[in-house]
C-alpha cells in the first residue's frame, strides 16, 4: 500500500482494525469450541463483527477509489450497515 497524498496512516489504521476484528472472530470460534460460550452468542457477535469487517473493507475501498480518481481520500465515510449489505449482494 502506498503513502500517496498522506492515505498510508489512515488506510494503515483500517486494515489494523480489520485485523482486530480477525482476530476476535478467531477467539469467538475458539470460545464455542471450548464452550466458554454458548451458539446463538458466537452467532450473535459474529454477525457484529462481519458486520463492522464490511463497513471496514468498503470504507479501504472508498478511499482507495477516491485516491485513484485523483480525489481525497479523506472525502470517503463509513457508511450505514444497511446500504453496505444492499451494495455487497
Amino acid at each position: 500500500m502506498s503513502e500517496q497524498s498522506g492515505t498510508g496512516g489512515t488506510d494503515r489504521r483500517i486494515l489494523e482494525r480489520i485485523s482486530e476484528m480477525v482476530e476476535a472472530e478467531r477467539g469467538l470460534r475458539a470460545a464455542l469450541a471450548e464452550g466458554r460460550i454458548d451458539e446463538s452468542t458466537e452467532h450473535r457477535e459474529l454477525k457484529d463483527i462481519e458486520e463492522q469487517l464490511d463497513q471496514c473493507w468498503d470504507l479501504l475501498r472508498q478511499r482507495r477509489a477516491r485516491v485513484r480518481a485523483g480525489d481525497d481520500p479523506d472525502g470517503a465515510s463509513v457508511r450505514s450497515v444497511d446500504e453496505v449489505e444492499r451494495y455487497e449482494s
